[in-house]
C-alpha cells in the first residue's frame, strides 16, 4: 500500500512547534505533499530538508514568508520538476512534481497550492488566470503520464463540501465559476476533463466529516464550520487503486487537516 498525505502547514516552523514531525513519524506515510511552507531554502537548511526520514524537494516563493510547496518521499524520485511553466505564477512557489518513473510506468506525485481570491477582486482575477493555466497543464500531463496532484485547491466543489454553502455562494472558493472549473476538470467523458476526486470516489456522500479547513475566526473549528479545500486529484487508472482515506483532526497542526489516501500500488 502506498500511503500518501497532503497537508497545508500554514508555515512549516509553526507546524513543527505543534507536533507535526511526531505525527509524521507515527503515521509513517510513504510520501507527504506540503503546502504553505512559508520558508526559503536558508530557513530549511539543516532543519527541514528531511522530515521523519522522508527527504524533501521544494518550490520556494520569491517573496519571503509566502506560499511554497514540497514533496517529502521515502523513495528518491527519478526526477523533480519545479514549477509548471507559468510566467506569472511560478514565482509564487505553487508547484513541485516528483516523478517516480520505471521502464513500465510514468508516475508523478505533485504538491500544489492554488491561489486564494479572498483578499479582493485583483487576487480573484489572478486565481482565474491560474486555474486556466493549470487546467491546460493538467490536460497535457494526462496525455503523457499517470499522476496524483495533492494540495490546497482553495475550492469547495459541491454544497456538501462546506458547512454554510448558502451564504458563501458569492465568496472566493465557492463561486459558480470556480465550481464549474472543478466540474469540468472532473468530467468523466469530456476530453477537457477526466480527472478523479479521489476522496469523493471513496466517500461520495460525507458532509461534516469531509472538511479539511476551518477559519480562525469565531469558533469555526470547535463547531466544525469547515470547508473541504484539500484534495487528491488523480488520473483514472491511479485513482482506481485508492483503498483507504482519512482526515486527521485529533491534533491541529495548522488551519488545515492532513488528508491521507492509501493506494494499492508501490512507487
Amino acid at each position: 500500500m502506498f500511503k500518501l498525505t497532503s497537508l497545508n502547514l500554514n508555515g512549516i516552523r509553526s507546524a513543527s512547534t505543534k507536533g507535526v514531525e511526531a505525527w509524521v513519524e507515527a503515521t509513517a506515510p510513504d510520501c507527504i505533499c506540503v503546502q504553505e511552507i512559508k520558508a526559503q531554502a536558508a530557513d530549511m537548511a539543516g532543519r527541514f530538508e528531511v522530515l521523519s526520514g522522508l527527504r524533501g524537494h521544494f518550490h520556494y516563493a520569491e517573496k519571503k514568508g509566502y506560499s511554497g510547496v514540497g514533496v517529502y518521499s521515502r523513495r528518491e524520485p527519478s526526477d523533480v520538476v519545479i514549477g509548471f511553466g507559468s510566467h506569472e505564477f511560478d514565482a509564487e512557489g505553487r508547484y513541485v512534481e516528483a516523478r517516480f518513473d520505471t521502464p513500465a510506468r510514468k508516475l508523478s506525485v505533485i504538491s500544489a497550492y492554488f491561489p486564494s481570491g479572498s483578499s479582493g477582486e485583483l487576487r480573484q482575477t489572478a486565481k482565474f488566470r491560474f486555474l486556466a493555466e493549470m487546467h491546460a497543464h493538467l490536460m497535457r500531463m494526462k496525455g503523457e503520464r499517470e499522476f496524483i496532484l495533492c494540495g490546497d485547491i482553495n475550492i469547495a466543489h459541491q454544497e456538501i463540501d462546506l458547512k454554510n454553502w448558502r451564504s458563501n455562494q458569492k465568496n472566493s472558493g465557492f463561486t459558480p465559476e470556480e465550481r464549474a472549473w472543478m466540474t469540468k476538470l472532473l468530467h468523466k467523458t469530456d476530453v477537457t476533463g477526466g480527472l478523479v476526486d479521489v476522496y469523493r470516489l471513496l466517500q461520495p456522500d460525507t458532509t461534516d466529516a469531509c472538511y479539511t479547513w476551518w477559519s480562525n475566526r469565531g469558533q469555526a473549528y470547535a463547531n466544525n464550520v469547515g470547508w473541504r479545500l484539500d484534495y487528491h486529484l488523480a488520473t483514472p487508472a491511479t485513482a482506481a487503486l485508492a483503498r483507504t482515506e482519512s482526515i486527521y483532526k485529533d491534533v491541529k497542526f495548522s488551519d488545515h487537516a492532513p488528508i491521507t489516501i492509501g493506494y494499492d500500488m508501490k512507487l
